[in-house]
């Protein structure tokens, strides 16, 4: 779905496609005519994005094969869908039965990770439609904090001054830009925006940024307003916004309420949890941890980075940041001027709550009906394809 916004700029509104399970690009296609063309139909619009992810082999596939990046540039405009940004965080198997910490492999000290984030650049260069303005690419926060050396850090860094050169090269071959953000979460090297100002500061601003996804901000307690300030400040574009939720917990110490968070400390997903104690954010690394003992009860609500639907309630006594992520959007899209001009839904969780739904696109379709009733209500004008 598209938006225009009081100063002009094409806002894109899609969900992410790390829901879906696939690894091959014959998976990829399937999940369009399965789900993504379902959601659009649900929804009654003509046009819908769909922030793809792409499992490692089939970006080799695409950026080694013009006819197969053609045949899915084909299906995505047969299907009324568009992509005009690229989930690159999860590598590769990211429907396996643990991920957890996988999931931050190859960081980017590896030279894989620059490799595969480049091709997803390339890829996405050829997949966007002749009307959008740009693309983006999300990608993780350098990598996990623990270990993280002077001497990876040092490559790191090296490594985002060859990113940036190499978008540059892509929009000089295709005439496209591309730019990628770089998605703050707990437990990584750059889990705040503060750390993003530290890390990321005096990177290329045409090129590089941050993906801010809601749900890490609440989950690290940080204020919407603050935080978006703090970028604004530091000359970080937000490229891209995931609108998410995490799941809060107003009193960890209630019995009912221990019993619905221990419902959701599956064995697939990390889901790091977070409480403030005296105005300093006190965390663990993973729900389970929490629940044996691991972070205080006395402390005022514990946040869960559990990525919870948008647009219904979890098992109460829980409830989700639905507040923080209409103040985030608010903050990117209320003003004179658009701050953001990409919006992805990025509920992956679907299949690890205790009671997965049984009709998908429909929950998807739900979610993205959220959003939109909070983006008319900011003042901006969908438009219709």
């Amino acid at each position: 779905m598209r938006f225009r916004h009081p100063d002009g700029t094409a806002v894109h509104l899609g969900y992410c496609s790390n829901v879906h399970q696939a690894e091959d690009l014959d998976g990829v296609v399937s999940q369009l005519a399965l789900y993504a063309e379902p959601v659009r139909e649900r929804l009654g619009v003509g046009r819908l994005g769909i922030g793809l992810w792409l499992a490692r082999d089939v970006v080799t596939e695409l950026s080694t094969d013009e006819g197969a990046l053609r045949g899915l540039k084909n299906e995505l405009a047969a299907r009324g869908l568009e992509a005009v940004t690229l989930n690159a965080f999860p590598y590769a198997g990211f429907h396996r039965e643990v991920v957890k910490k996988d999931v931050y492999h190859p960081d980017w000290a590896d030279e894989a990770r620059l490799r595969h984030t480049l091709d997803c650049a390339r890829v996405l260069a050829a997949l966007l439609p002749d009307d959008a303005a740009r693309g983006s690419v999300s990608t993780l926060p350098l990598g996990w904090r623990d270990p993280w050396p002077a001497e990876r850090a040092d490559t790191a860094r090296r490594a985002l001054d060859r990113l940036a050169a190499g978008l540059a090269a892509i929009e000089a071959d295709t005439g496209r830009r591309v730019r990628v953000g770089f998605e703050p979460e707990p437990g990584c090297v750059v889990e705040t925006t503060g750390q993003a100002v530290r890390e990321l500061g005096g990177l290329d601003p045409e090129r590089l940024g941050v993906c801010l996804d809601a749900c890490h901000l609440a989950v690290q307690f940080e204020d919407p307003a603050e935080a978006l300030r703090r970028l604004v400040d530091a000359g970080l574009p937000v490229v891209k916004l995931q609108a998410s939720c995490a799941v809060e917990a107003a009193d960890p110490a209630d019995p009912a309420a221990r019993a619905a968070l221990r419902r959701l400390a599956e064995p697939r997903f990390l889901h790091q949890t977070r409480t403030v104690r005296d105005g300093e954010v006190l965390g663990v690394d993973d729900l389970g941890e929490a629940l044996d003992g691991g972070l205080p009860t006395d402390t005022g609500a514990w946040r869960v980075h559990f990525h919870a639907p948008l647009h219904a309630d979890p098992e109460p006594p829980l409830r989700t940041t639905t507040g923080p992520l209409t103040d985030v959007l608010a903050k990117l899209l209320g003003g004179p001027t658009a701050a953001c001009d990409h919006i992805d839904v990025e509920t992956y969780t679907w299949s690890v709550l205790p009671e997965p739904p049984t009709d998908l696109p429909g929950g998807i379709a739900a979610e993205l009906a959220w959003a939109r009733d909070r983006l008319t209500g900011l003042g901006l004008k969908e438009e219709h394809s």
